[in-house]
């Protein structure tokens, strides 16, 4: 792991830990609260960075710190259910024909329900020497012989961090004289989207998609453009964009949505009937290493055919589908309103 002021999590993820893990290594990386005191409660292999606006550098030399037969990185913020952490325990019986493994990651919750949810790079044969790369958003190549775990582990934040951290270092690296790979132009663009800078972000964004890169991170890049230029009114383009995030692959829910809510504000509702039973028919294709919005799976989706339907008049089909959203948040207030508004509806037939 490496650290910095996270007293508030941290001895939450190293009970987790705890349960699994032969060794545990925390890497500092300039903490000012009692992360330090409450790393040491729970070993003695705690070791200083000094921060040098790369957390790659930081996390080989957590790494290179290790002696077990495996690695496993994870976040202070991150927390693992005990059914997750027996599975866990199962890998290392299981990782003696593999040389990495693929766990899921579920980064955003609708209460307790995974939201956003990808399978990442989580545990590695240390002899097999692998090592992270980037300075921001960092990541280790996938290579040798790969295992997927529907073990899962929970990115909880209970607070927000500095959001122009990672712009800045980007903004760093370039007047430094450093080229962007094609990955750092692509999470370049998305925090520039990400902090407002809407007209810059379009800019990078196109220019990664017109070199090299990641066929998930080119649809995501185009579904990007979709939404700065939705934001800026720019109705046509932002089609376009959603459109052509299907030359990367299987298309994808989200930008289904995208055209449906287009179709819909232009009254043209078969057609965007059409884009939102097609997002949330369309299976997830997760281990090709997207990500996977459940809201544009499901509920979004059959909200949106609810609206649709009442506005054709055919009160029992949307009715149906408010049903079909309810049943994945049986809290929501549309979902509510809308059930008291059919129920009143039936009552004024009768």
């Amino acid at each position: 792991m490496i650290v910095k002021n996270e007293e508030d999590v941290l001895a939450r993820c190293l009970k987790c830990a705890g349960s699994f893990a032969d060794e545990i290594v925390i890497v500092d990386t300039g903490s000012t609260d009692k992360t330090l005191e409450i790393a040491e409660h729970y070993t003695d292999k705690v070791y200083h960075f000094d921060w040098c606006d790369d957390f790659s550098a930081a996390r080989n030399l957590s790494f290179s710190k290790a002696e077990c037969e495996l690695v496993m990185w994870l976040d202070a913020d991150d927390v693992i259910e005990e059914e997750d952490c027996k599975k866990i325990i199962e890998l290392k019986d299981i990782m003696k024909d593999y040389d990495m493994a693929m766990l899921l990651y579920a980064a955003a919750f609708d209460g307790d329900r995974p939201t956003f949810t990808y399978f990442r790079e989580r545990v590695f044969r240390r002899a097999a020497g692998f090592a992270w790369q980037g300075a921001v958003h960092e990541a280790i190549a996938m290579r040798g012989r790969v295992l997927y775990s529907d073990a899962k582990i929970c990115h909880k934040k209970v607070k927000q961090g500095d959001r122009w951290r990672n712009l800045n270092i980007y903004r760093n690296l370039i007047a430094s004289g450093k080229a962007l790979t094609p990955r750092d132009k692509f999470y370049y663009g998305r925090e520039l989207m990400f902090n407002g800078l809407n007209t810059e972000a379009a800019a990078v964004l196109a220019e990664f998609l017109c070199g090299e890169g990641w066929a998930e991170n080119k649809c995501e890049a185009c579904l990007n453009l979709s939404a700065v230029c939705s934001a800026a009114g720019k109705q046509a383009e932002a089609e376009e964009w959603a459109a052509k995030s299907f030359l990367y692959g299987l298309p994808k829910s989200r930008a289904c949505c995208a055209l449906g809510e287009m179709f819909l504000n232009r009254g043209e509702y078969d057609t965007a009937i059409f884009w939102y039973k097609t997002a949330a028919s369309l299976p997830q294709n997760i281990r090709g290493g997207g990500f996977c919005e459940e809201e544009f799976c499901g509920y979004v989706p059959f909200m949106q055919l609810c609206v649709l339907y009442d506005r054709l008049g055919d009160h029992k089909t949307a009715e149906h589908y408010n049903e079909l959203a309810g049943a994945i948040k049986p809290r929501d207030k549309a979902y509510l309103y809308n059930a008291k508004y059919f129920a009143n509806l039936k009552n004024k037939s009768k």
